[in-house]
């Protein structure tokens, strides 16, 4: 062989032997790479399991539920959540709607540990035929796992940690555990979570009493609630229906005819639009007690259920009486529409249980409670405080006082002229007159007769907590208190002198069934039962044949009072009867006169009327009887005396035994009214 070609045969064969170390380098290099990625890979997957969380809670896990308040009668009327969420037992759960579900969402669920290959295999298959997602490769259980534990964030690394959670959660609980979990998890649109708060929502009624076609209509919504909701379009959510129909078809949960049945169903929604809350001042008062005393979590995600002391019906006669007589005065006296705003609290005279609340016309525009919150001057309707008083003291409805005219000077008013409604004098007048014309100087007078501090001190003994003006105003109502101390204070007079405090929760039970509280009549004798009967015979007469005359229409025994303010600012009426007592309110927000027609007896009594007639209805007469040791007398009703046979329409006046009058009125007691007096 030439030394040319040995020469080049040497350097192909060592080109060779270089090619193929760079081979083997490569391979080697390769294997390693793939072994330190797997190594990696496995560590990696092994510090996943490691991290991820436990599922040994799941068995008491407690999802976020509701809590629900409900009236006297145990009618659901309000709610409270985070997310609106009632959990169901898996038991009470129909099986149409599980099989619903486990069609639309994971046909191999009851097969599968969690992981379903062949599932996402298929679900891979369906989608490239049809073009676009129509089918998820997520089992139940990996929804469950994503929902309790996982953010909504779609990386490798989740994808991950999901698949994990699920195989644990598959091995750790049974199948009807994780079904449970689901469908009181889930979010189906709307705020609803959970197929019973869905159910609600959409169908107006409990998951217990759903159909094929409705089972089927939720089963569509877990893969996109908005999408699929009925109420966004119901074109699109009826395909997804029918979607789920022919899923549970093919999985033999359903005939051919029971689909094509349901696909010819018509469903119906209850309205989109939010319900209309019977009672939102009555249960935000609900929601601010809880807050205070339990805090957040309890009202917002532990499913507390609050039976409360409202009543449904009176409740809405409250709300279409007050918008119903404010609306007329403001027709009656053009003016803004919507402006003049009302209040109204109807209380169990003898449980104190809140019956009805409204504390204004709107509560979406405006959630200041008037009934609580709002201090405003009673004007007259105070006054029955100050002649009770009287009463305790000795005095009587016959006893005699002169309206005439009267002069006081105060440190800080000066001088000050009290005059009656009419601007005139009437001189010699009973108690009894004097009240039930609400003749401002006798009362004037008869607070002066008793005491600052005495008239003060029974009225918060009545139930008047607000702070009370130290000066001879007080008579006329000058001094500000809610409307729901006028009617506990005139509470006691319906309840023969028994004080009872106003509550509105009856009991509080939590989700496991233990009784958190439970509220009961609070009672104390406050006053002596014949003094609260004689300002009550008086009252009556307020309704028969003084300013509270409008609500004799009636037709029953009630007593009540006006209350109007000098300046029109405030219209009140305050009456009851045995077993209810109620309370109204009228005037703008701002201080601004109604005018001459913003008295007590045309802007509020016709709206006590109003929910008066419809609070009572079917329920039988009552009267007011006269306790033991109160006696009666014919008296004249000039002088206070008894009557004699020419005395002129004589009245039959009660007194407390042993304070009746002796003598008899002379023939004739016509008095003029004085001049004025200077105290």
């Amino acid at each position: 062989m030439a030394p040319s070609n040995r020469s080049s045969l040497k350097r192909a064969v060592v080109k060779k032997a270089r090619r193929s170390r760079v081979f083997r380098w490569i391979f080697s290099s390769m294997i390693v790479v793939g072994l330190l990625a797997a190594i990696g890979f496995a560590g990696f997957l092994a510090w996943l399991i490691h991290e991820s969380p436990s599922v040994d809670t799941l068995k008491d896990y407690r999802p976020s539920t509701t809590t629900q308040v409900y009236s006297d009668r145990n009618e659901l009327i309000d709610s409270f959540f985070a997310e609106d969420r009632r959990v169901v037992p898996i038991a009470e759960i129909p099986d149409v709607v599980i099989k619903a579900f486990v069609a639309g969402e994971d046909a191999r669920f009851f097969q599968h540990e969690g992981l379903d290959l062949i599932g996402i295999f298929r679900a891979f298959v369906k989608n490239m035929i049809a073009g676009e997602i129509v089918q998820g490769g997520s089992t139940i259980t990996q929804q469950v796992a994503r929902s309790l534990y996982l953010s909504p964030e779609r990386t490798f690394t989740r994808k991950i940690r999901e698949a994990i959670l699920a195989y644990r959660i598959d091995r750790y609980l049974k199948k009807q555990e994780i079904l449970e979990l689901y469908l009181n998890h889930i979010y189906l649109g709307h705020g609803a979570y959970g197929i019973e708060a869905a159910s609600q929502s959409y169908f107006g009624k409990s998951a217990r009493s759903l159909t094929l076609p409705e089972a089927a209509m939720l089963a569509g919504l877990p893969k996109a609630p908005s999408r699929f909701s009925p109420y966004v379009n119901m074109e699109r959510a009826r395909q997804r229906q029918g979607y789920v129909l022919t899923r549970m078809q093919e999985d033999g949960y359903i005939t051919p005819a029971a689909k094509d049945r349901a696909l010819k169903e018509p469903v119906k929604l209850i309205s989109s639009k939010p319900r209309e809350k019977v009672a939102p001042y009555f249960t935000e008062n609900v929601r601010r007690y809880i807050l205070e005393k339990y805090g957040s979590d309890a009202l917002y995600r532990e499913g507390l259920e609050v039976y409360t002391t409202i009543n449904v019906e009176m409740q809405k006669a409250a709300n279409e009486a007050v918008e119903r007589g404010i609306r007329e005065m403001e027709t009656r006296e053009k003016f803004t529409a919507g402006e003049l705003q009302g209040a109204l609290l109807c209380m169990d005279a003898r449980t104190g249980e809140i019956k009805a609340m409204v504390g204004g016309r709107d509560y979406k525009k405006s959630e200041f409670n008037r009934a609580t919150q709002a201090r405003r001057r009673p004007g007259s309707s105070f006054k029955p405080f100050v002649y009770t008083a009287a009463f305790d003291k000795g005095m009587t409805p016959a006893t005699v006082l002169l309206d005439s005219p009267v002069i006081f000077n105060d440190s800080t008013r000066g001088e000050w002229k009290p005059q009656n409604f009419e601007h005139k004098f009437f001189g010699p007048t009973t108690l009894r007159t004097a009240l039930t014309f609400s003749r401002n100087v006798v009362t004037v007078k008869l607070l002066q007769e008793l005491g600052l501090a005495y008239v003060i001190d029974y009225a918060h003994s009545m139930g008047i907590h607000s702070p009370l003006t130290r000066d001879l105003t007080l008579a006329l109502g000058t001094s500000t208190v809610t409307l729901q101390e006028m009617v506990r204070g005139y509470g006691v007079l319906a309840n023969g002198g028994k004080r009872v405090e106003p509550y509105f929760i009856r009991k509080i039970v939590d989700r496991n069934g233990h009784v958190l509280e439970e509220q009961t009549a609070q009672v104390e004798q406050a006053i002596d039962p014949r003094v609260a009967f004689l300002t009550t015979s008086v009252l009556q007469n307020v309704v028969q044949e003084g300013t509270g005359e409008r609500v004799k229409a009636i037709g029953r025994p009630v007593a009540g009072k006006t209350g109007t303010t000098d300046d029109y600012f405030d219209a009140w009426f305050i009456g009851y009867t045995p077993s209810l007592v109620a309370g109204v309110w009228v005037g703008f927000d701002a201080e601004k006169t109604m005018g001459r027609s913003g008295v007590g007896g045309r802007a509020a009594a016709p709206v006590w009327l109003y929910f008066m007639e419809r609070a009572l209805k079917g329920l039988p007469v009552e009267v007011f009887a006269a306790p033991e040791g109160v006696v009666f007398a014919r008296i004249d009703p000039k002088t206070g005396l008894l009557a004699n046979p020419g005395t002129k329409d004589p009245v039959f006046e009660s007194f407390l035994e042993g304070t009746a009058p002796k003598e008899h009125a002379p023939p004739s007691s016509d008095d003029p009214a004085g001049e004025p007096v200077r105290p």
